[in-house]
């Protein structure tokens, strides 16, 4: 529907200007052409040229003066859609996403075949999780544009998500009808190929799925993905012979893969720790690089076997010196009678690596390097501190760093052994110490940085941190802007221990923006991912983004805001309290300044 209010030829050349400058971003010749539309009296108050300048000067930052205009705009053409759709981006840029659903629809009342409007409105009802709306406005721009690749796709995945998996595939194989198969490299028709049998999948067809994946194979270039889903699908058929084949070739490209071994216990019927650990022998020797089969089979034995598999397995990690290799064994302490194996090896390789440099009295054996008793002693230092032994502990970690004093690994496990036994002052002395020894390892720097904050040293955390962050800007607000969570987490919880109740929560509602922040930084994705035709990852985000707030960070965080709110609402701050407080932050800030 035409404005209420049309321009002649000269301002309506103008106009046009305006909508391309705006496109182009050149907001600054978008101005002057609005104030020559404008300053003629005729269309002083001409609905759209207002709206349209409110736009260009919400882009320039001067957000106040732009809803001005655009409400002055709207109330002179209340029938304009150009008015309610500007009125929708002004709304939208302020993420006032159902006020801007609302411009829109109003919007389509006056224009309801505009198709930047309605591909304005499906991107915030995807976003907003109206589906059902999705759906319907997702129609209309099919009906539209049915020649374009993403109305069909963006058809068939409404129907995806509102779980209508028979129209979805109906859409999707009629579009694939009309498709031409490129004799060229096609990464996007191959990655539309792995969606249909995506949807297929999750519909519960599977002999359909696996149809569809051997007619279509040669037009799809992701193979591993392929042989993965292969194997998945002969698993739900029940037919173990061919999964145990696909998950053999899948093994052969990478033998490290724990998944791959847990589908093999499926497709072989494997009920017993004495077949899983057959399977496990088995592909040690196929593959005799390979670590992962190793530790799976102390996973699947017991007594003098598991004793004669772990000697092997811990001798080989102490002779190449493997620092992580107790994190690797710590899930086999949960068997009371593995510890005590694991402990009478670690005493033997004690005592006979101090007395004559090998790992047991046998003369085949091969002379150990001098470093193989500095890691036992390191291992034994772990593992004593995860059976809360903390005296054993302490005296073979000391033992080690008597050994070689300059292993920053050391300084770290003495840190989380005083750490573990309550006293987080000497556990950041020992993480200092270990920084101090490689101030260019970021992973010691946040190390130290955290234990800093669990002994309540905001200040000092700030300044070690600050060696990894951007000159010119304060740490804390660095770490704001990178969305480091982990690091605000931690000044929440020391801010709540040193009962500074409003600092607490002012971090805890800085993690709440960032979670706020990752939600609507989907937004762009919308159009993004139906472009690329990265379908499955683009519904797999979506997935995500729902169940964003469950992340352990995010529970952590409205945990400390919980328990900062009800302290405040069962004992509230008296004037006394909120003034000492004050004076307690102003001296600081003396003292700091000087």
């Amino acid at each position: 529907m035409p404005s209420s209010n049309p321009l002649p030829p000269k301002e309506n050349s103008l106009f046009k200007r305006i909508l391309k400058c705006y496109e182009h971003k050149q907001y600054k010749n978008g101005l002057k052409f609005a104030k020559q539309i404008l300053s003629n009296p005729k269309f002083s108050e001409h609905g759209e040229t207002l709206a349209m300048k409110g736009l260009t000067l919400n882009c320039l930052g001067r957000k106040e003066e732009a809803y001005e205009y655009v409400r002055r705009g709207l109330r002179n053409d209340l029938t304009s859609h150009v008015c309610w759709h500007v009125y929708g981006l002004l709304q939208r840029s302020d993420k006032k996403y159902d006020e801007a659903i609302k411009c829109y629809r109003n919007a389509l009342k006056w224009e309801k075949d505009n198709i930047q409007i309605l591909r304005d409105l499906s991107l915030l009802q995807v976003q907003m999780r109206d589906l059902e709306g999705y759906r319907d406005t997702r129609y209309h721009l099919f009906m539209l544009r049915p020649t374009q690749r993403v109305s069909w796709i963006g058809f068939a995945m409404a129907y995806h998500l509102l779980e209508d998996y028979e129209t979805a595939l109906n859409i999707l194989e009629t579009f694939r009808k009309t498709q031409i198969p490129s004799s060229g490299y096609d990464f996007e028709h191959s990655e539309f190929l792995l969606y249909q049998n995506m949807v297929i999948r999750e519909s519960g067809a599977f002999e359909e799925a696996l149809r569809h994946l051997q007619a279509n194979k040669d037009q799809i270039y992701d193979k591993v993905t392929i042989q993965e889903t292969y194997g998945e699908l002969y698993l739900k058929l029940s037919m173990f012979e061919e999964a145990k084949n696909e998950f053999n070739k899948l093994l052969e490209r990478n033998p490290e893969n724990i998944d791959y071994y847990y589908k093999l216990h499926e497709a072989e019927k494997l009920t017993t720790d004495a077949e899983k650990y057959e399977l496990a022998c088995r592909y040690r020797t196929k593959f005799p690089r390979a670590l992962m089969p190793r530790r799976m089979a102390l996973n699947y034995v017991s007594g003098d076997l598991f004793r004669k598999e772990v000697d092997e397995y811990m001798r080989r990690g102490f002779h190449k010196g493997i620092p992580p290799l107790f994190v690797d064994l710590k899930s086999l302490y949960k068997d009371k009678e593995k510890i005590k194996i694991i402990e009478d090896l670690l005493n033997t390789y004690r005592v006979s690596l101090t007395t004559t440099g090998f790992f047991s009295p046998d003369p085949n054996e091969e002379k150990q390097p001098a470093s193989a008793i500095l890691w036992v002693y390191y291992y034994m230092a772990q593992h004593y501190d995860y059976l809360q032994d903390t005296v054993e502990a302490f005296k073979y970690i000391e033992t080690a760093i008597n050994h070689t004093p300059t292993l920053i690994e050391l300084f770290i496990v003495k840190g989380q052994i005083y750490k573990h036994a309550g006293d987080v002052k000497e556990a950041y002395k020992c993480m200092d110490e270990a920084q101090a020894l490689d101030t260019a390892d970021r992973y010691i720097n946040y190390k130290c940085a955290k234990y800093m904050l669990r002994a309540n040293l905001l200040q000092e955390a700030e300044e070690i941190c600050s060696k990894f962050t951007r000159e010119g800007v304060s740490a804390m607000e660095n770490l704001n802007e990178m969305q480091c969570i982990w690091f605000q987490t931690e000044c929440a919880l020391a801010y709540q221990r040193l009962e500074k109740w409003g600092e607490s929560l002012k971090k805890c509602h800085e993690i709440d923006r960032h979670f706020s922040e990752i939600i609507e930084d989907q937004f762009d994705f919308h159009t993004y991912c139906m472009r690329k035709m990265t379908l499955r990852s683009y519904v797999g985000l979506l997935r995500l983004e729902d169940v964003l707030r469950s992340h352990p960070f995010y529970f952590r965080a409205a945990k400390c805001a919980i328990q900062v709110y009800l302290r405040l609402h069962d004992r509230p701050l008296s004037y006394t309290d909120t003034q000492q407080q004050l004076n307690t932050d102003l001296a600081i800030q003396w003292n700091t300044s000087d």
